[in-house]
């Protein structure tokens, strides 16, 4: 084959190349958009019949662009695709033809039996060129057009994705994000201070802090008065609830009325909503576990069942079966588990956060008292140097450097249980290595003279997985009851800090008094907080280290909520009784959510032990009584005798051709194992809206099934 064939293929991705760089290449986007502007930005600029619609989408999911570059960056992108699939489909022809043109008998000579099927369609006889030109051009055509409308459908659509999705995360956080705006402005603090320390905070409060930073950068940025910019945000915003709050808030800013019973009000308002929403969201996932336990654990099953008594019947149904369990299962529970990921991604409390840095890291570019250059006193009352105290400064700024560099490997394994317990994500990074290591010995003793023992090697990647996967829930178990326990700790923490400072106490003494008292899993953290104040740390460092040990959301906004209010007004008392409220809220719908997915989490378990006895039923009873040939004899008749009336005598089982005993009980016990796996990480999702706490169940169903399979089947 001449290499000039092969320069069309080239030039596709060339032009398709800068195209792909583009969304990780900042040089490459800009290549493209300027070459966009350049052909279709005039196009890309009249008024279309969507535009309205299009530039709203855009605004709404915050797209870092304007709707003129990504209109044309749009048409060239169909441009490009329709250019490359116009190519590609040349070359699915000319491959196609080069197939269909293949003799029968070299079929016959080269594919085992199964495939000889393929005989019908090869031996295409020799196309004149005039309907191989029709045939490449109605090809290409079809691939170009295609390609082009599904890459400009999906460029338009996926702007309308990030907005809905903003849309949902936005409204899930709003209850926390009116309770944080309501407890600031209850302390005494501007209004438009309180927006800007909300929009600083889009770690803790999420969507809601993306959207009042819009308010926010109108106010610095283009000099917008805040009833204006607050009116913009309305606008722009993708949720209708945010919507109505913002347009509402603007009035009251407007007409003068009391903005703290208006925030008290909505923040009542929205926790009632909050309610309604986790109903239907319960009854989504309610939902969602009854679809799953029969589609995707009863459906297998009876899709196995019935793979097997026709392969008991007819003959071997060996090939559909591991198709259906090593392709179809796990890409379908997969599919599931990342759309469950989708719908329960605002459920989940645990989040990390960066430490957060020493007190001494704000004082590295404090000059010292006596200037840099300026001569130090020494002990002996003479004066040294001035450049020996120059380099003696610069040698102690190295050493700090160098101290700050690998603080974080030493605050990781100076306390490796401590790292653990706070990051149980990091005990991977121990024991995935550790698993490696031990396959790559054991693999070895499972290499036969006829090749790799299959069942040998299981043994081995099912006890590294079991590693693998029960250190880490163990890890994890431990991190979320720790967690747990201080997050309902917190709302009996903030009543009696509100009490304390009510009685005429400032933060230092109230603090000094709360951690006297019993609050359980809070008392060594308190002392710690305590213990960071006497020597010498200020209260705000002193809780954001408390935030940066616990690493969770509610602390981390009780933390926020706090600190802002005390610089704000000394008088702590009102909102800290608004942060207890809404943790206590928070508590209570996390506590329902549990209560009620609790019985979906124990369906799988059911549907899974249904599975686990039906599938050993069948290993154990069924395939070791098939025959192991087709000659089998039942009632005495052969399977070609006839019977008394001349009619051939129907075999039954004993009719059949035979199975693979030992290959069906293989699949069966993959079957096991990877619907115990998967199972275990959908139960977690469902019950806590979180994938990590599926570890604890994956490894225990795994466990189940693969102790089931040792005691009662040895051969696996």
């Amino acid at each position: 084959m001449s290499w000039a064939n092969w320069i069309p293929l080239v030039l596709a991705v060339f032009i398709v190349l800068p195209v792909l760089l583009a969304p990780v290449s900042v040089h490459a986007d800009r290549v493209v958009s300027r070459f966009a502007l350049l052909i279709f930005g005039t196009y890309a600029s009249r008024k279309g019949r969507n535009k309205a619609i299009r530039k709203k989408q855009l605004r709404a999911a915050h797209m870092p662009t304007t709707y003129r570059t990504y209109s044309a960056k749009t048409m060239l992108y169909s441009a490009v695709f329709a250019v490359a699939g116009t190519i590609m489909g040349m070359y699915v022809i000319w491959f196609g033809l080069v197939l269909l043109a293949i003799d029968a008998e070299t079929i016959r000579q080269t594919f085992p039996t199964e495939l000889h099927f393929l005989t019908d369609f090869v031996g295409l006889p020799s196309l004149s060129v005039l309907e191989l030109f029709g045939l490449m051009v109605v090809t290409s055509l079809t691939l170009g057009v295609a390609f082009a409308g599904a890459t400009y459908w999906l460029r338009w659509w996926y702007p309308q994705y990030v907005a809905d999705e903003r849309e949902r995360r936005i409204e899930a956080s709003l209850p926390r994000t009116i309770a944080f705006i309501y407890a600031l402005s209850r302390s005494g603090m501007e209004f438009p201070k309180v927006l800007r320390i909300l929009a600083e905070n889009d770690g803790i409060y999420g969507e809601s802090a993306n959207e009042v930073r819009v308010a926010v950068r109108n106010m610095d940025m283009f000099g917008q008065d805040m009833i204006t910019a607050i009116q913009t945000m309305a606008r722009r915003s993708p949720s209708s609830q945010f919507k109505e709050f913002s347009e509402n808030l603007a009035s009251v800013l407007q007409s003068g009325r009391s903005l703290s019973t208006f925030l008290e009000q909505q923040y009542r308002d929205f926790q009632e909503e909050a309610e309604s929403q986790q109903e239907k969201l319960l009854d989504l996932l309610a939902t969602l576990a009854e679809a799953y336990v029969t589609v995707l654990v009863a459906g297998p099953l009876f899709l196995i069942t019935i793979l097997v008594v026709i392969g008991i019947a007819v003959g071997n149904t060996l090939e559909p079966l591991r198709v259906f369990v090593y392709v179809i299962l796990p890409a379908s529970n997969l599919a599931f588990l990342v759309y469950l990921l989708s719908v329960t991604d605002t459920l989940s409390t645990q989040r990390g956060y960066e430490d957060v840095d020493a007190p001494v890291d704000g004082l590295a570019g404090v000059r010292l008292a006596d200037g840099a250059g300026s001569t130090g006193a020494q002990t002996d009352g003479g004066y040294e140097q001035a450049e020996t105290s120059a380099d003696r400064q610069a040698a102690n700024r190295d050493r700090l450097d160098a101290y700050r560099r690998f603080r974080w490997l030493r605050g990781k394994l100076g306390n490796p249980i401590r790292t653990v317990v706070e990051r149980p994500v990091t005990v991977l990074w121990v024991t995935l290595p550790i698993a490696f290591l031990i396959v790559a010995l054991r693999l070895p003793g499972s290499l036969t003279a006829t090749g790799l023992d299959i069942r040998s090697f299981d043994d081995v990647l099912i006890q590294a997985l079991l590693f693998v996967v029960g250190t880490f829930a163990i890890a994890f178990e431990v991190h979320r009851r720790r967690a747990e326990a201080i997050e309902s700790a917190v709302p009996d923490l903030l009543d009696r800090l509100a009490s304390v400072n009510e009685a005429g106490m400032t933060v230092v003494e109230s603090i000094e008094r709360v951690r006297r008292s019993e609050l359980g899993a809070l008392d060594a953290e308190l002392d710690r907080v305590w213990a960071d104040i006497r020597w010498g740390a200020d209260v705000e460092t002193a809780l954001k280290r408390f935030e940066s040990r616990l690493r969770t959301s509610i602390i981390s906004r009780v933390v926020t909520l706090t600190t802002q209010a005390m610089n704000a007004s000394g008088d702590l008392a009102s909102v800290l009784r608004i942060a207890a409220g809404q943790a206590k809220s928070d508590r209570r719908l996390k506590r329902a959510r549990r209560q009620e997915m609790l019985t979906y989490m124990a369906v799988v378990y059911i549907a899974f032990f249904v599975f686990l006895f039906i599938i050993v039923v069948l290993s154990t009873v069924l395939i070791p009584n098939l025959p192991d040939s087709g000659t089998g004899v039942i009632n005495g008749t052969g399977a070609g005798q006839t019977g008394a009336s001349g009619v051939p005598a129907v075999g039954g089982v004993g009719a059949t051709g035979g199975i693979d005993k030992a290959e069906y009980t293989l699949v069966f016990f993959h079957t096991t194992v990877l619907q115990g796996l998967l199972s275990g990480f959908v139960a977690g999702q469902l019950s806590s809206g979180d994938v990590r706490t599926g570890a604890k169940h994956a490894a225990i169903l795994v466990a189940l099934a693969y102790a089931c399979f040792l005691l009662l089947i040895p051969g696996p």
